[in-house]
């Protein structure tokens, strides 16, 4: 594995926080720090129950992955937008977990209604709750603080990755990861989970564990949390399909990767969660927030076959999509790879970042209005042959040392190299409808890229770096359009963040 890499998919993993039931007499409220509470009415209280959950999409073949293992201690809710570590009113939604901590394989298969594990439940005051954090167990608790009876981590702390050869690595901690893995206003999916009296209410939690761990330039692991949220509703079956061949109809071999996305306040379709289909090309995501959808597929078939993406928009929650086909790239020996450089500069020498990158697609679809969007396409790995290397996506990486800088680097900047494996082909597009729908197949001609970084302190748990903290480039390295190719190698722009800390 090589310096400064994340091995991810911006799969996304996925918790759910349940509400269930409703109440009688009195409850009792309990506060974040599990200390002083107080009896309140029935009408003013509501009951939670907490379940976490993650569809992985690096596990091994599509990554160097077999487990990733994290210990949560507390899951916690606001009110207030702006509430820091410190403020007052944090309210707990799992207070089992004070004293026993639960330790979850993000990777292990789902129990049921696509869940992981239940966490546990409690009594939550009405609110509209702005922010929902998770904290988990130190790697070095202090003595006599409660950890699980069993640690699949051995003597790696508390929080691990499992590679594919069986090592065992440490995930080093961000500050944040003590006080509090934060999912703020931005991330959750359809606005503030409103609690109402005497109702329930269904809160999933997606812990993106294949976009959040970064390969830091000693070797070492560390986890940079990935997390949304959205409010859910359990008599909604999520979104499924399967997704075949074109030509043949039959399911394709190999890895397919399926993510359902939502668009920004500025057109940018982000992934909300990602999976791969099983080896019947089936796929599922439940329980979901509130709706629309867009859903995109990529696939890579036997002999590193690529296909084209494939997107379907505006997918209600609780569709069954059938059978979705994916064109082959005929003639093609692998997919398309971009490769460039990030560096980060500022004020003091050698500044570092941490930076999540994503591969963006221009589609086009409707009609009166005609509608133009940026799909996010899933981050695909071309497979060892005879003669060639594995090569898997870096879609995040940790700018943290000037060696081997690209010629032209801004002095005293730090740099680092990423990949993304893409579709050398245009997506094919349709648009759900009740009544029936086709695919427009991929549009001819130039086969167009951006790509987008977004910059973060490294350790923090998310801050916004640099200034601005995202850029895009949509030309490659001689300064033209980055067009890619299939089985072909293209060198992107450099991307160079300035005012980084």
């Amino acid at each position: 594995m090589k310096v400064s890499r994340i091995f991810s998919r911006r799969n996304r993993a996925v918790g759910v926080l349940w509400v269930a039931g409703f109440l009688a007499g009195t409850v009792i409220v309990v506060g974040c720090g599990g200390g002083s509470s107080s009896s309140m009415p029935m009408n003013a209280v509501g009951t939670v129950t907490v379940t976490i959950s993650d569809p992985p999409s690096c596990k091994k073949p599509n990554g160097s992955f077999e487990h990733v293992y994290v210990t949560v201690r507390s899951v916690q809710a606001h009110i207030d937008p702006h509430a820091d570590d410190s403020s007052s009113g944090w309210q707990e939604l799992a207070p089992q977990l004070g004293n026993q901590p639960m330790q979850i394989d993000l990777f292990s298969p789902a129990q049921t209604n696509c869940v992981l594990a239940q966490l546990g439940s409690a009594s939550l005051p009405v609110g509209s709750y702005q922010q929902i954090r998770l904290l988990l167990v130190s790697n070095n608790p202090s003595a006599g603080s409660p950890v699980p009876a069993a640690n699949a981590c051995a003597a790696n702390g508390f929080n691990c990755a499992v590679l594919s050869d069986g090592s065992i690595h440490e995930l080093e901690l961000s500050s944040q990861a003590n006080t509090g893995l934060k999912i703020p206003p931005g991330q959750i999916v359809g606005g503030p989970i409103q609690v109402v009296a005497g109702q329930s209410v269904d809160l999933n939690i997606d812990f993106n564990a294949c976009a959040s761990i970064v390969q830091q330039g000693n070797g070492k692991f560390r986890l940079k949390p990935t997390l949304t949220a959205g409010q859910v509703s359990p008599n909604n079956s999520g979104i499924g399909g399967q997704v075949v061949d074109s030509v043949t109809k039959a399911p394709i071999v190999g890895s397919v990767l399926v993510a359902v996305e939502q668009p920004d306040t500025r057109g940018i379709d982000r992934i909300v969660m990602e999976a791969s289909a099983d080896g019947n090309g089936n796929f599922r995501f439940c329980p979901l927030p509130a709706g629309p959808f867009d859903v995109v597929i990529v696939a890579v078939g036997p002999n590193n076959l690529p296909y084209n993406a494939t997107a379907v928009m505006n997918v209600p929650n609780g569709t069954n999509l059938s059978a979705i086909p994916l064109v082959a790239e005929t003639g093609a020996t692998s997919p398309a790879v971009l490769q460039g450089f990030v560096t980060a500069s500022g004020a003091s020498s050698g500044p570092t970042a941490d930076v999540s990158l994503a591969a963006l697609q221009t589609i086009t679809f409707g009609t009166n209005p005609l509608i133009t969007r940026d799909l996010t396409i899933p981050l695909e790995s071309i497979q060892a042959t005879a003669t060639t290397q594995p090569i898997f996506s870096t879609g995040l990486i940790s700018v943290e040392s000037n060696a081997n800088c690209p010629t032209g680097s801004p002095a005293n900047a730090n740099c680092a190299p990423y990949t993304l494996v893409v579709p050398g082909s245009n997506p094919s597009v349709g648009v759900f409808s009740a009544s029936g729908f086709g695919y427009a197949g991929p549009v001819s001609g130039d086969v167009l890229f951006t790509v987008d970084a977004i910059a973060a302190v490294p350790a923090s748990g998310g801050t916004p770096n640099c200034s601005p903290s995202e850029m895009m480039t949509s030309k490659d390295a001689n300064n033209q359009p980055l067009r890619v190719t299939a089985a072909v190698t293209t060198n992107v722009a450099r991307i160079d963040f300035t005012g980084c800390s």
